[in-house]
């Protein structure tokens, strides 16, 4: 089992920057596929950004496609998102999620290990 810990939202203008992070302990950060999801108010949790488990690999979703990355350092058990041009579309609480396999997923069943949350909140 792996545990998740995220980090590093907060309050930022439009068109700010912000960079996630999410330190995993446990079992073996490296064997783990890493995504992150987000979830606005009333709205149900969906997919931003995944990663394989050697980072050779990231998929997005077209709302943040060229604005986020997606990074992971194994030797440190963290995974990143660096968040750029941000929206106020953007604003969520952000959760990092974890699954047993090398292949990425984009659905939140897929992800049986998941973190706390930090809140994004972009203004305008």
């Amino acid at each position: 089992q792996v545990q998740l810990v995220e980090s590093g939202g907060g309050l930022v203008q439009t068109g700010g920057s912000l960079r996630l992070s999410c330190a995993a302990s446990g079992r073996t950060f490296s064997s783990y596929a890493m995504g992150w999801f987000r979830q606005a108010p009333g709205k149900e949790r969906e997919f931003v950004a995944a990663i394989t488990k050697l980072g050779t690999n990231s998929y997005y979703a077209e709302s943040v496609k060229v604005r986020f990355t997606i990074s992971r350092d194994n030797a440190k058990n963290t995974v990143y998102l660096q968040m750029n041009s941000l929206k106020p579309e953007d604003t969520a609480v952000y959760y990092c999620a974890a699954r047993l396999d090398n292949y990425y997923a984009t659905s939140v069943n897929d992800y049986p290990y998941w973190g706390q949350g930090t809140q994004v909140t972009v203004s305008s």
